[in-house]
């Protein structure tokens, strides 16, 4: 453990991406391999499950600490952050302990099956032997939340350098559904395991966003022009007469959608495909809205496969017959792609994206301003020679999004933030106005400069209307743009309404409360992209 938290600690302290590898690959080089093998799947979000609740852990602490319930509870609205509030309140440890990462994690999962008396005897005991940075790594573990602040291509990266296998074979075997219960670190970096192979995904190639203008790539006939849906990003795998369907962070969702699930006869063994998983209805996609009241379900019933039915639509080929066909140019793998759509003929689970072809620019600029009735978010731009990549390298594949929707809204709540930003005023609720009055429709958290949120910070602090905890009611005068992507009706919210990703686009210094955007502004925006 001791280990480990001093690679937390090193990777904490920079914002170096060769420093990050270096540390990294310094740990891989010392570490137990039961250890490295943990530390794999943190990194890649496979971490414990949480087993005790945040309400005991903040009971025990204060308890512990010798301070009340309610000056614990000030101190981590202050903190912002659990983990760091109880590491930072609780005495000096009593002892020093040499255990491994590994055990420790045992240790935390064993506690699901335990009753109250003996989770808090056995947290309190790991408490009083561990240093303030090995208690935060703990309080984290244990409440299934820890990040690290590396990505998974940072780490496979370093794990490249240690250990000698080829980055883009090490990302291809970190997929799929494997745990530290179901390998071991050595199967995981070198064996050869088949029956892991057949449900294993491919490393998704991710497209940059296009900076310039589409001019800038030469002729359009060099690329291979397609909608950007907007669904959820998947592989369907049939090997071995099974059928997977994964998402782009990594999770199985094939019962998740069963309407999928012939595809595994449909398809011949030895297919892999690249596209979205999109809410579909007779001949149109349907907005992702739709596709949400089925994302977090445990059991999908008759009445959600009715409501929000979904189709697949490929728009490449990873796996024809068992052979890895990535390093084909664009084009071929298209051609395989459309022979293989032909061969299942039509079928409402499997869709072709359709190529814009013989375009010119100009014709595909009005296309992209088009996307939004059609539910899309703009136009991809693929070389035709270009292989499948892993990760997003600039070059080959652009996404060209169409602008957000904005509205102006002002500022009617702020609570403070997390982490680094705990002691200042970051995240903002906003309202429209509707007869008079201010209506809450969003909230939102980023898009202010870091001197922009000082000066937000030092403004709420001396415009305070009421508290509420970690959250202060303001003077209604901040005008704010505000982006998004999407619009829906939401029963959940007061005005009725909810936006896709808000943020906030810039501050109107320059615009008075009053003239900020009404809620009939925003139900004529739903009425139009519905």
């Amino acid at each position: 453990m001791k280990r480990f938290a001093e690679l937390f600690a090193a990777l904490d302290q920079t914002t170096s991406t060769l420093k990050k590898v270096d540390a990294l690959v310094r740990y891989f080089n010392g570490a137990p391999d039961h250890d490295k093998l943990w530390t794999i799947a943190i990194l890649s979000s496979r971490r414990p499950k949480r087993s005790v609740s945040t309400k005991e852990l903040r009971l025990w602490a204060a308890a512990l600490g010798r301070i009340p319930d309610w000056l614990f509870e000030e101190s981590y609205s202050v903190v912002g952050d659990l983990a760091e509030s109880i590491a930072l309140i609780l005495p000096e440890p009593e002892s020093e302990s040499d255990r491994s990462l590994t055990d420790w994690i045992e240790t935390i999962r064993s506690l699901k099956d335990l009753d109250e008396s003996d989770k808090r005897m056995r947290v309190e005991a790991a408490w009083r032997q561990l240093g303030r940075t090995e208690r935060f790594i703990f309080n984290k573990l244990i409440t299934g939340g820890f990040r690290m602040g590396v990505s998974q291509k940072l780490m496979t990266r370093a794990l490249s350098r240690h250990s000698g296998v080829d980055e883009d074979a090490l990302a291809y075997r970190l997929m799929g559904d494997w745990t530290p219960d179901s390998t071991t670190y050595d199967d995981l970096l070198f064996a050869e395991n088949d029956a892991a192979a057949h449900s294993r995904p491919y490393p998704f190639y991710l497209a940059s966003p296009l900076d310039g203008e589409p001019e800038d790539l030469g002729e359009p006939s060099d690329w291979m022009i397609e909608r950007k849906w907007d669904g959820i990003r998947g592989q369907v795998i049939v090997r071995s007469g099974t059928l997977h369907v994964w998402s782009r962070g990594e999770e199985l969702m094939t019962d998740k959608f069963p309407e999928l699930h012939p595809l595994v006869s449909l398809l011949p063994n030895g297919t892999v495909l690249d596209g979205e998983i999109l809410p579909w209805s007779q001949s149109a996609p349907l907005p992702f809205a739709v596709l949400q009241t089925r994302i977090g379900r445990k059991k999908v019933t008759k009445a959600v496969l009715a409501k929000a039915p979904v189709t697949f639509m490929a728009y490449d080929l990873l796996e024809a017959h068992g052979e890895d066909v990535r390093e084909r140019h664009q084009f071929e793998r298209r051609t395989l792609l459309e022979h293989l759509v032909d061969q299942v003929g039509k079928n409402p689970i499997l869709k072709l994206s359709p190529l814009l072809s013989d375009h010119s620019w100009e014709e595909l600029r009005k296309e992209r301003e088009n996307s939004r009735p059609l539910k899309c978010e703009g136009l991809m731009i693929k070389r035709r020679e270009s292989p499948y990549r892993v990760g997003r390298k600039k070059g080959d594949w652009w996404k060209w999004k169409i602008d957000p929707l904005t509205i102006d809204a002002v500022m009617i709540y702020a609570m403070r933030g997390h982490g680094r930003r705990a002691n200042l005023y970051t995240d903002y609720t906003f309202g429209v106005w509707e007869d008079g009055e201010l209506v809450p429709f969003a909230k939102a958290y980023s898009g202010l400069t870091d001197a922009e949120i000082r000066k937000v910070d030092h403004w709420v602090k001396r415009n305070t209307l009421e508290r509420f905890g970690p959250v202060r009611r303001v003077e209604p005068e901040l005008v704010m743009e505000i982006a998004f992507e999407g619009i829906q009706k939401s029963p959940r919210h007061k005005s009725g309404i909810a936006l896709r990703f808000p943020r906030i686009e810039r501050w109107r210094v320059d615009k008075p409360p009053e003239e900020a955007n009404t809620l009939n502004d925003l139900k004529a925006m739903l009425d139009a992209y519905q």
